[in-house]
């Protein structure tokens, strides 16, 4: 019971973040449907997600900064706020008939632009809403939470917009997000971090400190790095899924929503392993493995399996270890950032991991479209036994191109980690 009442707080902001994470999700999922049976292109679908990680890229070292210059709680409800009214814009939007694709693209980027700012005010509050002693099974939680989510956003996106439209998910997103708001508003006290006349210096020189921080870290800049080069992959072979899974004719939108649901799955068990395990005497090495693990499977299973079993397993395989490895690195930064500065140091992690997330996203959508689809047209029979033939089969080579380039990225990167290693 005293544990329960010492994270009072933590469960509270936890579970109704989570729920209106959920209703994002599916309405991102609703979208990316729409947009593909609009277009039938991986490149298109995959420019919605750039136009929301473009603007969280560019301008994450200086929301940082802005966070730890104002309260948290405020500054999450203004950015939750101005999120959800981009969502009702795409709502009136749909309900005229006059929703077009690069309405998507402008409302995408805006509210990427919000959770720039929100997201380092999120990670400073749940730090000081969490005794350090339960860093590693908050963060288990949270994986658990987001597996949750994974699991469940795309069976239920697909669901809604079968049978009730894009209209329907949208409002199951604005009903979560009402609810988390207003918890956020009336039940959760975010303690004020101690300040060093901060309020009188200029969002630049803050956002500095982030950089010399991680300058004068360098196994948390490493690892960071290593992280981006996790997330080039990712990306990419997120933009290629729906072009492998919805042509095939063992495939579609319904296919496609439960091989996305394995991946969450798969987190979950990873998510209650990261819950339960003891510390290991080497964090960063539980994250250099568990992604070579990740990437070193799931791309090559799906390239060249045509059973949608296989890319279940796939899934699978390249999930599992993700929420073991999310909770070591998020321990590492807990422990070793300063909460004061934990704001601009998140920010410019944010900026430096997740940059190459559009690039990936915009590699993967061109390389399907423009050049391995093509290639396959015109491949001869020893390719289309290995990669299939038809739409799709392109996506196919792509999977076993990131395979390749995954392992080799895990391998060059696993050199460098070597050196460094962390036990709390």
């Amino acid at each position: 019971m005293n544990k329960i009442n010492e994270l009072r707080e933590f469960y509270i902001l936890w579970s109704t973040q989570s729920l209106s994470q959920l209703g994002s999700a599916i309405t991102a999922f609703a979208l990316t449907l729409w947009l593909y049976e609009k277009t039938g292109s991986a490149l298109s679908t995959a420019t919605l997600r750039i136009c929301t990680y473009a603007p969280y890229v560019i301008m994450s070292i200086f929301a940082g900064a802005l966070s730890d210059k104002f309260d948290k709680k405020k500054t999450m409800l203004i950015c939750d706020l101005m999120a959800a009214l981009t969502t009702i814009m795409v709502f009136v939007l749909y309900k005229g008939d006059m929703l077009c694709v690069w309405h998507l693209y402008l409302i995408n980027a805006v509210s990427g632009l919000m959770n720039t700012v929100q997201q380092p005010a999120s990670e400073v509050a749940y730090t000081m809403v969490i005794p350090k002693e339960h860093y590693q099974k908050t963060s288990g939680l949270q994986s658990l939470s987001r597996s949750l989510i994974t699991i469940g956003n795309p069976l239920i996106a697909a669901a809604i917009y079968g049978f009730a439209g894009l209209d329907a998910a949208i409002a199951v997103d604005l009903l979560t997000f009402a609810i988390a708001f207003l918890a956020l508003a009336l039940f959760i006290r975010i303690p004020e971090i101690p300040k060093k006349n901060e309020d009188e210096e200029n969002v630049i020189k803050l956002a500095r400190e982030g950089l010399v921080f991680l300058k004068e870290n360098p196994m948390i800049l490493y690892v960071i790095l290593f992280m981006s080069g996790v997330n080039l992959i990712a990306s990419a072979f997120d933009a290629v899924l729906p072009a492998l899974i919805i042509p095939n004719p063992r495939g579609g939108n319904s296919v496609l929503g439960i091989v996305t649901s394995c991946s969450g799955i798969a987190m979950i068990a990873g998510s209650l392993i990261a819950t339960v395990m003891p510390k290991p005497k080497d964090r960063v090495r539980v994250i250099y493995l568990s992604m070579l693990f990740s990437l070193a499977t799931e791309n090559y299973l799906l390239a060249f399996s045509r059973i949608p079993l296989l890319w279940c397993l796939g899934q699978i395989l390249g999930w599992i270890f993700v929420p073991v490895m999310s909770a070591n690195q998020n321990v590492i930064m807990r422990n070793s950032i300063p909460a004061r500065l934990q704001g601009r140091v998140y920010a410019c992690r944010n900026t430096l991991q997740f940059f190459t997330i559009p690039i990936g996203l915009l590699l993967g959508g061109f390389m399907v479209d423009e050049v391995c689809e093509p290639v396959m047209k015109d491949s001869g029979s020893i390719m289309q036994m290995l990669f299939g033939s038809g739409k799709g089969s392109g996506a196919a080579l792509m999977m076993f191109i990131l395979g390749v380039a995954g392992t080799a990225m895990c391998l060059i990167f696993g050199h460098k980690l070597k050196k460094y290693n962390y036990s709390d």
